[in-house]
């Protein structure tokens, strides 16, 4: 009868210290994460055009400006019915026509 219940308190200390194993590894996740992301950055700022190494230029900057005019306009018809169980239905009857007019200029940058 004793050996029975000394089988139980070492099968109940295992799943503890799995328990703790696992509970550690989720609390080391954010903090390992952390610090591949810190790396990442180091790398992007260390290998950027000017091969800045002080990391003080923007990751991204395009090197052109946008001017848009644009008018978007959508006609069609939809047909919509109701079902048992009130669940809808729609269904587009004719045409879908969509047109979209206007001016859009890109503007270079020189340095």
């Amino acid at each position: 009868m004793l050996r029975n219940l000394r089988k139980g308190q070492s099968t109940a200390e295992y799943a503890i210290v799995i328990g703790l194993v696992i509970a550690a590894a989720v609390a080391m996740q954010v903090y390992v994460k952390r610090g591949i992301q810190g790396k990442i950055k180091d790398a992007v700022n260390y290998t950027d055009a000017d091969d800045n190494v002080t990391g003080s230029t923007i990751q991204y900057e395009p090197d052109y400006q946008t001017t848009q005019n644009m008018v978007s306009t959508r006609e069609s018809q939809e047909k919509e019915s109701i079902t048992e169980g009130g669940g809808v239905t729609r269904k587009i009857v004719g045409e879908d026509v969509s047109s979209r007019t206007g001016t859009s200029k890109i503007l270079a940058v020189n340095d």
